[in-house]
């Protein structure tokens, strides 16, 4: 005899297993460490420093 399974805690339980799988890619896609913020943020500001550095004044 097969054993019994309560299909509504089967289905939560895909529910879970989906968004935990979901949020996983999400944070590899997204997720970026404060060091890696920083470095962007530097890269920007030195970027737009460049750029107005080399604007000529009329």
């Amino acid at each position: 005899m097969a054993d019994l399974i309560n299909l509504n805690k089967a289905r939560k339980a895909r529910t879970k297993a989906d968004a935990r799988q979901a949020a996983a890619e999400n944070r590899a896609r997204h997720g970026r460490t404060k060091a890696d913020k920083s470095l962007e943020a530097a890269r920007s500001d030195k970027a737009a420093r460049l750029l107005d550095d080399a604007k000529r004044e009329p």
